[in-house]
């Protein structure tokens, strides 16, 4: 294969999730979203919500950012806040995943700790706020009158999260190989596409 890892960032509401999961049926290689949180909820013995809630608390400061990546290459992550805790567990689950053979990963910043391969292939996935909205309101049980305050929060997070941690800015295009619009291209577009890259 061309690409061994994929490592997708996504909008809320934008399919991300289930494109990596047809990705993953297509090519037979494991896609991890859920299952890295659940794996850090095991390892550091924290329930998965609890976790979501440290990761809303990520500050989307770029002194933070430099503060957590000088601890970590220091050996010092034994003093890191809660938050720089479970990023850092975050990434050691995905490195080790990522041992085992060709992954898609979604979200949590994977790119990072994919950063010594050279064989990964870096994604976006966005659509029309509306059609997320929709989405939101269709799959995800959101209540209509919720709905866009709800996609604008995890968006936020989102970005945040991944800012915190990178010290890039989320949506920024240089970060990605290919950035594609599920809303007009489709999930199944998107994943047939996604698998001709990487193979």
């Amino acid at each position: 294969m061309r690409y061994r890892y994929v490592a997708i960032e996504r909008e809320y509401g934008s399919a991300g999730t289930e494109i990596a999961q047809k990705l993953s049926e297509l090519s037979g290689v494991p896609a991890y979203g859920i299952e890295v949180l659940e794996q850090v909820s095991k390892n550091l013995k924290i329930d998965v919500a609890r976790i979501e809630q440290y990761e809303e608390k990520a500050t989307n400061s770029f002194l933070y950012s430099i503060y957590l990546m000088s601890r970590v290459n220091s050996g010092q992550d034994g003093r890191l806040s809660n938050e720089g805790q479970i990023y850092l567990e975050e990434q050691r689950v995905i490195e080790e995943l990522a041992s085992q053979g060709p992954a898609i990963f979604v979200g949590r910043c994977a790119v990072n700790a994919l950063a010594d391969k050279g064989d990964v292939l870096q994604v976006f996935i966005r659509a029309d706020k509306e059609l997320r909205k929709e989405r939101a309101v269709r799959q995800y049980g959101v209540s209509p009158r919720e709905a866009e305050a709800v996609v604008h929060k995890f968006d936020r997070k989102r970005g945040s999260y991944y800012a915190a941690n990178t010290g890039r800015p989320w949506r920024e295009l240089s970060n990605y190989h290919l950035i594609l619009d599920s809303g007009k291209l489709g999930v199944e577009a998107c994943a047939d596409l996604l698998w001709k890259m990487i193979k």
